[in-house]
């Protein structure tokens, strides 16, 4: 009864996923992830949020989520469909996200999005909306050791991301209710590009985490993204070995 009475965030999702017909459009890994958290003034976020922002204990946060995307591929057409995402199946990302909340449903909103691959980045905002940016990106999360060192710059230089750190291991999944739940375990990611909301669903098991010892170097690149950064504060680190599928859904309005 306490699945039916209390279902997980991941149940949900499920749930929204399988009510979509022919979804998932897309299969995909995703590997050797660390989340940089970031604390934020709401009034001060706001302004660059097009969805009502969701909140913790009355603040607001953005999260830096450094991770590879591993073999993305169609959910049908074997070897073809394969064969035609190639080009853009296996790269690095970074994403910069916040939480939102949007009739009722809580998801993420990408305030933009660090990658390497050019195709990816020229197909991203007219297909899904999505804010992609080119960018160099070099990560080293080896999960043998422990170890985390990553950069991620523009194409010019001019705004790094640098950081090294360490996670012990000691994967588990969220506490209900805590802050952790709130930052991960979310099924959702809502878009606006050209006037239009719109939403993609993604699932995948709960999360496995534990915190990361994580020292920024240089946070240049954040800084780009507006003055909000002004009123943002670094609050912690969290890694995770990640998912070998994570189901993705074509874009819908939102």
């Amino acid at each position: 009864m306490k699945l039916l009475d209390h279902p997980t965030p991941s149940e949900t999702g499920l749930q929204r996923m399988k009510h979509l017909r022919g979804e998932p459009l897309f299969l995909a890994g995703w590997e050797r992830i660390l989340m940089l958290h970031f604390a934020v003034d709401v009034e001060a976020l706001q302004t660059h949020v097009p969805f009502k922002l969701d909140t913790y204990d009355g603040l607001a946060y953005v999260s830096l989520v450094a991770f590879t995307l591993r073999e993305m591929h169609f959910r049908h057409g074997g070897i073809v469909g394969r064969w035609l995402l190639r080009p853009i199946a296996t790269h690095e990302f970074l994403n910069v996200r916040t939480y939102v909340k949007h009739r009722g449903e809580p998801g993420i909103y990408f305030l933009s999005e660090w990658l390497p691959n050019a195709l990816s980045v020229a197909l991203g905002k007219p297909l899904f909306g999505l804010p992609y940016r080119l960018g160099k990106l070099r990560y080293q999360h080896p999960q043998r050791t422990g170890n985390l060192n990553g950069t991620v710059s523009t194409p010019d230089g001019k705004a790094t991301l640098d950081y090294l750190g360490h996670v012990d291991g000691g994967f588990e999944a969220s506490t209900p209710g805590s802050l952790h739940e709130f930052l991960l375990e979310r099924y959702t990611a809502f878009t606006h590009s050209f006037g239009i909301d719109r939403l993609f669903r993604v699932w995948h098991p709960p999360w496995q985490h534990a915190p990361a010892a994580i020292c920024l170097r240089e946070n240049t690149l954040m800084d780009l993204e507006g003055h909000w950064t002004q009123h943002a504060g670094f609050v912690g680190a969290t890694y995770s070995p990640g998912f070998d599928e994570v189901w993705m859904s074509r874009p819908r309005l939102a």
